[in-house]
C-alpha cells in the first residue's frame, strides 16, 4: 500500500478568498491518461508526517506526571498526522485514478492485498505480545475471541485503526471520484459543506462525548470521521497542476498560516484545560482545532516537498535516500510500536527507570527511529516483507526490480 496523500488547500478561518485561485470549471489539469508522473512533492510530505507520527507515539508513552502539561502541549502540535495521512491517501488514489484509470477488478485486489495481509499479521503479532506480557490466565479461546474483536475494530494496537480506514477509502474510491467529477465547478462549495460537517462531528466527539456516545463509540475507525480530509485530498488531485503551482507561489503565506495554526492549537489546548478537560483529553486528534491545524501544516510540508522536487537530482545520494525513505515509510509505520514495546513495556519498563522525563521522550524517539529503520531494512530483504512491511519481496536488494513509482 502507499499511505501517501497530500492535503488540499480548502478555505479556513482567516484566509482571504482571493488569496487562492478559483476552482476551474474545465477538466482538471492532470497528466494525460497513461502518462502519469511521479509526484516527488508528496514524498517529503509523507516522510515528515511519518516522522511526526512516531513522535506522537513515543512522547505519549514517555509522558511523566510531572511534566504532562508541557508534553501534551507538544502533542497537540503533532496530532494532525492521521488527518494528513488520509488527505494524502485520497490525493494519490484520485490522482492515479484520473490520470490512468484501472478497472476496479484490478485495483481492489492489488490494493487490499497490500493492506489486509500486514494488517492481519501485525494484529496477530501485537495481540500475541499482549498475551505474553500479561497472560493473566487467558485461555487460547479467550485470546482468539479477543483477536477476532481486534480485527474488526482495529484494536490490536493503537495505530492499526489507520489500516481499517484506509481500506474504507479504497472501497469508496469510486464514490469519491464520482463526487469530484459531479461537483466540478463547485469544489469550494463542496469543501465548505464537508468542513462544516467535519467540525460538527469532531466538536461532538470532543465536547459532548456523553451525548453522542451512541454515535461515536468507534469514531476513529469510521470513514466519516475523516471525510473532509479525504474530500480535500481528492479535490486537490483533481486540480493537481494548479494546486501545486499555488503552493509553489505562496510559500511565505503558507508559513504565516502555519505559525497561526500552531498558536491557535496551543490556545485551544489551554482553553480545553480551562474548561476541565484532562491533559490527555485536551489533545485528542478528533477535535475541531486539529482539523483546522491539519490544513496549514499539510501545506507547509507540501511546500517543502515542492522545494525538494524543484531541486531534486535523480542520480544524487539525497534523491536515493528520499526515495528509499518514502518506500520504507509504511513498514516503519507498522513496526515502530513494536520497538516502543521492547524499549518501554518489556522488561518491566527498564528504560523509564533509567532515563528521567523529559529526556526520555528524546532518547526513546531516537532509539525507535534507528531500531525501526534497521528492522524494516532486514524485513524488506526476506520473504516476510509483504506481511510485515506491506511491500512485496524482490530479493536481497529491495527496489532493484521495483517498477518506477507513479505517484
Amino acid at each position: 500500500m502507499t499511505t501517501s496523500q497530500a492535503g488540499a488547500a480548502p478555505d479556513e478561518a482567516g484566509r482571504r478568498e482571493d488569496a487562492m485561485p478559483e476552482a476551474p470549471t474545465a477538466p482538471p489539469a492532470a497528466a494525460p491518461s497513461g502518462r502519469r508522473r511521479h509526484l516527488y512533492e508528496v514524498d517529503i510530505l509523507r516522510i515528515l508526517t511519518f516522522v511526526c507520527v512516531i513522535a506522537v507515539h513515543t512522547v505519549s508513552h514517555a509522558i511523566d506526571a510531572s511534566d504532562q502539561l508541557v508534553q501534551n502541549g507538544f502533542l497537540i502540535l503533532v496530532h494532525f498526522t492521521r488527518e494528513v495521512f488520509f488527505a494524502l491517501t485520497a490525493f494519490v488514489l484520485v490522482y492515479s485514478f484520473l490520470t490512468k484509470p484501472r478497472p476496479l477488478r484490478e485495483f481492489w485486489p492489488k490494493r487490499f492485498l497490500l493492506v489486509i495481509v500486514p494488517y492481519v499479521t501485525w494484529s496477530l503479532v501485537y495481540d500475541a505480545l499482549a498475551w505474553i506480557a500479561k497472560p493473566d490466565g487467558v485461555t487460547l479461546l479467550d485470546w482468539l475471541a479477543a483477536f477476532w474483536h481486534d480485527l474488526y475494530t482495529g484494536g490490536a494496537w493503537y495505530h492499526l485503526y489507520f489500516l481499517l480506514v484506509t481500506m474504507q477509502v479504497y472501497l469508496l474510491l469510486p464514490v469519491v471520484v464520482w463526487l469530484i467529477r459531479k461537483t466540478r465547478g463547485h469544489h469550494w462549495t463542496l469543501l465548505g459543506v464537508s468542513l462544516a460537517v467535519e467540525l460538527l462531528l469532531t466538536g461532538s466527539y470532543q465536547y459532548f462525548p456523553a451525548a453522542t456516545d451512541w454515535f461515536n463509540s468507534y469514531s476513529r475507525i469510521e470513514f466519516w470521521s475523516y471525510q473532509f480530509l479525504i474530500i480535500a485530498g481528492a479535490v486537490a488531485a483533481d486540480h493537481v497542476d494548479g494546486f501545486l503551482a499555488w503552493v509553489r507561489g505562496h510559500r511565505p503565506l503558507i508559513g504565516l498560516l502555519t505559525v497561526a495554526g500552531a498558536v491557535l492549537s496551543i490556545a485551544v489546548y489551554v482553553i480545553n484545560l480551562g474548561i476541565g478537560q484532562s491533559a490527555v483529553d485536551a489533545v485528542q486528534a478528533l477535535q475541531p482545532v486539529v482539523i483546522v491545524w491539519s490544513i496549514p501544516i499539510a501545506l507547509a510540508f507540501l511546500a517543502l516537498g515542492t522545494k525538494w522536487a524543484d531541486r531534486r537530482v535523480a542520480t544524487s545520494r539525497m534523491a536515493r535516500l528520499v526515495d528509499t525513505a518514502s518506500d520504507r515509510s509504511f513498514g516503519i509505520f507498522l513496526a515502530h510500536p513494536f520497538l516502543i514495546w521492547i524499549l518501554l513495556l518489556a522488561g518491566d519498563g527498564w528504560l523509564k527507570h533509567a532515563i528521567p522525563s523529559p529526556w526520555l521522550s528524546v532518547v526513546l524517539y531516537v532509539l525507535v527511529v534507528i531500531g525501526t529503520v534497521v528492522l524494516v531494512e532486514i524485513l524488506r530483504r526476506t520473504p516476510a516483507s509483504l506481511a510485515l512491511t506491506g511491500r512485496p519481496f524482490h530479493g536481497l536488494h529491495p527496489g532493484a526490480k521495483k517498477k518506477a513509482p507513479t505517484a
